[in-house]
């Protein structure tokens, strides 16, 4: 890696064409991901859509059916125990032992890191300091609450200073003022430490606000990636979503694409059910021409909402369905799974 200052840096994490299958089950289906060292990048998608699948092929513990993949510069395939050093990993259940303290928990996982013991007291003090768990250190982790658990394992692979943080659905089932101060601690890693971190996530807010790029996935491959602000940027004008007071069949989608794709500034209608999708140049001033062009064709109308562009739109766009029916689908796929069914 070069330090002149008109030199590029190699990626920290990429990975082409992954695929990975479970019997008949495609979890990667051709998974390509580039990541710059010392930013965060999202890996945003329904759970189901193949983001842990990814993270465990690019932290050694699965291997791909197909296509290769670096971290921190060293070939996942090829050189296992140099990507284990180079990384850490927060998976989405804690890996701290319940009945050992904090402060246990930090220095048994620096000494398996070889960290010497002076240096390592210095660490688990810096850590327990940081990460607000000083109080609670020589407490056993099974008296802590949620919270504290989930920033004792973000503390937990960061004890031997890895080039590359693995944080898998890092602030599921916390509550929203935890979850807000998670956020501003993985902002931090990057913006004041210089780490690369790599979330995974299924909450669009959190993609938003804290990643630099994100790669939305959708049936284990990227559907687009960008930053969130140049993705939402690509889609012009506002997002006029439309409830209609009963669903239509395939007639009543191609009238309406028809009906409301010819209306000025107004363009990419999708009609799916009930719900109908517009993106308008001037959503408030087309809104009457929209709502007479719908009344015209005979369609009852629910409810109707105004709004700038968001990362669900982006979905919307680049997936083909909305995100929440994507989450429904995939909780769907679960319960089949559960139950013997197909995935």
């Amino acid at each position: 890696m070069s330090t002149s200052s008109g030199a590029t840096r190699a990626p920290a994490v990429e990975a082409r064409q992954l695929i990975k299958t479970y019997g008949d089950v495609t979890a990667l289906g051709g998974m390509d991901l580039t990541v710059e060292p010392g930013t965060v990048f999202g890996l945003l998608g329904p759970n189901g859509a193949g983001k842990s699948t990814t993270v465990k092929i690019l932290t050694t513990l699965a291997r791909p059916d197909s296509g290769s993949a670096t971290v921190a510069g060293h070939d996942v395939l090829r050189h296992p125990d140099r990507v284990r050093r180079a990384i850490g990993v927060v998976a989405q259940n804690s890996g701290a032992d319940p009945v050992a303290t904090g402060r246990e928990n930090l220095r048994l996982q620096g000494r398996l890191h070889g960290l010497s013991r002076a240096g390592l007291g210095r660490r688990v003090a810096e850590l327990l300091d940081r990460f607000h768990l000083a109080d609670a250190a020589d407490r056993t982790v099974k008296g802590y609450s949620g919270g504290m658990r989930r920033r004792l394992d973000v503390a937990l692979g960061l004890v031997h200073r890895p080039e590359v943080l693995f944080l898998d659905e890092p602030t599921t089932g916390l509550d929203p003022e935890t979850r807000a101060a998670m956020w501003d601690e993985i902002g931090r890693l990057a913006g004041e430490d210089g780490l690369t971190v790599l979330l995974t996530t299924h909450y669009l807010e959190e993609a938003d606000r804290l990643a630099e790029r994100i790669a939305i996935v959708d049936r284990g491959r990227v559907v687009v990636a960008g930053t969130p602000d140049s993705l939402k940027g690509e889609l012009r004008g506002d997002a006029v979503h439309v409830e209609l007071r009963q669903a239509i069949g395939e007639a009543g989608r191609t009238l309406l694409n028809g009906a409301l794709g010819g209306l000025p500034g107004v363009h990419e209608v999708l009609v799916d059910g009930r719900r109908v999708s517009v993106r308008a140049d001037e959503g408030a001033a087309a809104m009457p021409a929209l709502l007479a062009a719908l009344d015209r064709a005979g369609v009852g109308v629910a409810t109707a909402t105004v709004a700038r562009p968001s990362l669900d739109d982006v979905y919307l766009r680049y997936a083909g369905r909305r995100y929440a029916d994507a989450e429904a689908d995939s909780a769907g796929d679960l319960v089949l799974a559960g139950t013997g069914g197909a995935r």
